[in-house]
């Protein structure tokens, strides 16, 4: 590990993985012997999403060391939580039939698939949302069709600001107003101030199938997952710990993994940062086995490790409120391996229109130029000038 933790964390981060080697699991049997606080234990595995994972490694390995009524509180959660994941993948497999029905090719990645394919068991991995990729050109046939089935976008204005939201943002976020359900509709994976665009058709042509429910589900090649889960945990800087086993399982699961592919592609990307800080993450936390030749360079890339104090550091306060926007703006400046990067991103933050500057006022197409002045306002009139400076410009980046 990076800093010295809780022995409560240790038996977390051993419990934070599919599988257990006997090694490990005497290891936990020992800890447990001497005590340790479980409402805290419990706290912590929540704000992770690893109620369920703790679960079935505490009650398959000691189940005689918990307390009953805690042992009781964790069967309960993990049977909700297997529950709740029937349920998503049920939703996932129809909306997959229907994108099919009518001619649109859809790739699911994360929630159902990497918890099946990955963890190998449904129960054990914590999801809320479905994430599913398809093509540019297909958005709008997808949010038509998403809406006939009542869900609600995130994309609320006239066609035009859709046009224009789409070709500025790489994803759409979706709410049935029944079920709650949510779906984040990918034709992207990361904003262009910091890396390259993803080859979203070499990833295409490299798509695998996998089980899930009985039937043949598409899913991402195992090296393309691993980049997007890097990418993934990036733009969520890292606050949560599922972000990491994820990572670790898919590694520990996938021995065959091309790492000359992947480096290179990151590479290729500008995302050799995003790579590295994830396998960093995971080999200190985790103790996933990496290749010499790969954790010699995630070794060598200092910011890294200067950076990884500061997310277990966040990873563990006991505290459930996530980053704000200012701390996940600081933490993209200072992890960006190029200045120009943290600049088009200040600006993007600024200047660009979102959602939200699109529901103020509708405008004509030939008007839209007007919302690049109603952004600084209205970032401005929803924050102090003094902390909105401070944040994107206060820190030095390398």
């Amino acid at each position: 590990m990076v800093f010295d933790a809780p022995i409560e964390l240790d038996v977390l981060l051993s419990c934070a993985r599919p599988q257990i080697t006997p090694e490990r699991a005497a290891t936990i049997r020992e800890v447990l012997q001497n005590g340790i606080d479980w409402d805290y234990l419990f706290r912590v595995a929540g704000r992770h999403g690893l109620v369920s994972l703790l679960y079935y490694q505490l009650n398959t390995i000691c189940p005689e060391s918990v307390p009953g009524a805690l042992l009781n509180r964790l069967k309960t959660r993990f049977h909700a939580n297997l529950a709740h994941n029937l349920f998503l993948t049920a939703e996932l497999l129809k909306l997959l039939s229907l994108f099919e029905n009518h001619g649109i090719p859809a790739v699911p990645f994360r929630g159902p698939v990497l918890a099946s394919s990955v963890y190998g068991n449904l129960s054990l991995r914590e999801f809320s949302d479905l994430d599913i990729l398809i093509h540019r050109e297909d958005f709008m046939k997808v949010q038509n069709l998403l809406l006939l089935e009542g869900y609600v976008s995130d994309l609320r204005p006239s066609a035009a600001q859709d046009e224009a939201l789409i070709r500025s943002l790489y994803d759409c976020h979706f709410k049935h107003t029944k079920t709650g359900v949510n779906i984040d509709i990918h034709w992207g994976f990361l904003p262009k101030e910091f890396a390259s665009p993803v080859n979203t058709d070499r990833l295409w042509s490299s798509i695998q199938v996998v089980q899930l429910g009985g039937k043949e589900i598409p899913t991402l090649s195992q090296e393309d997952l691993l980049l997007i889960l890097c990418i993934h945990g990036y733009k969520h800087s890292w606050e949560d710990l599922r972000l990491i086993c994820d990572l670790s399982a898919l590694i520990q699961m996938h021995q065959e993994i091309d790492w000359k592919w992947v480096t290179e592609e990151a590479h290729r990307l500008g995302t050799d940062r995003m790579l590295f800080f994830g396998l960093y993450l995971a080999k200190t936390l985790l103790n996933t086995t990496l290749p010499d030749a790969v954790w010699q360079k995630v070794k060598s890339d200092t910011k890294v490790r200067s950076l990884a104090w500061e997310v277990t550091g966040n990873l563990f306060q006991d505290r459930d409120k996530s980053l704000g926007i200012f701390e996940r703006s600081l933490f993209y400046i200072k992890s960006t391996s190029d200045w120009r990067n943290a600049v088009r991103y200040c600006f993007k933050f600024v200047i660009l229109p979102t959602p939200g500057d699109y529901e103020i006022l509708e405008l004509p197409s030939s008007l839209f130029f007007l919302y690049y002045l109603i952004r600084p306002f209205r970032l401005l009139g929803k924050y102090s000038v003094g902390r909105l400076i401070h944040s994107l410009f206060g820190q030095n980046f390398q």
